[in-house]
């Protein structure tokens, strides 16, 4: 009898562990960084794209509620920067704007509402500012 309880004691311990990998990772989108390293100055353009990954297709009519850029990485998250989305013509692709006042790791914080997904994605990219 003891040896049936602690049999369904570790069934039940691996279904609840299954069940809460399986909902880590049923968010398949992200946003990827189109280059790592952008010029550090007044006028940088950062290009990002939003991307399933179960397909490896871009994401188009996402909206983006949230954005900002800041050096979080260098443990400066005071130290922001403006950034402003830009207009573009390719479906799934985000332009910023922004003045990079540093060299260094920035770090990039968006948040979008994708149609047909329950909840809102958030992720944070970090990008080098090079002279």
């Amino acid at each position: 009898m003891r040896a049936l309880a602690v049999v369904l004691l570790l069934v039940g311990t691996g279904v609840a562990l299954a069940s809460s990998f399986s909902r880590g990772s049923s968010d398949p989108y992200a946003f990827e960084l189109v280059e790592r390293e952008v010029k550090q100055g007044y006028g940088t353009t950062i290009l990002v794209r939003l991307v399933d990954e179960r397909t490896g297709k871009v994401v188009p009519d996402a909206v983006l509620f949230i954005s900002r850029i800041d050096m979080s990485p260098h443990g400066m998250a005071a130290m922001t920067a403006p950034l402003e989305l830009q207009a573009d013509t390719m479906p799934g692709y985000y332009r910023f704007e922004t003045d990079l006042s540093m060299e260094g790791a920035w770090a990039l914080t968006l948040a979008a509402k994708i149609p047909g997904h329950p909840n809102p994605i958030q992720r944070r990219l970090v990008l080098q500012a090079v002279p």
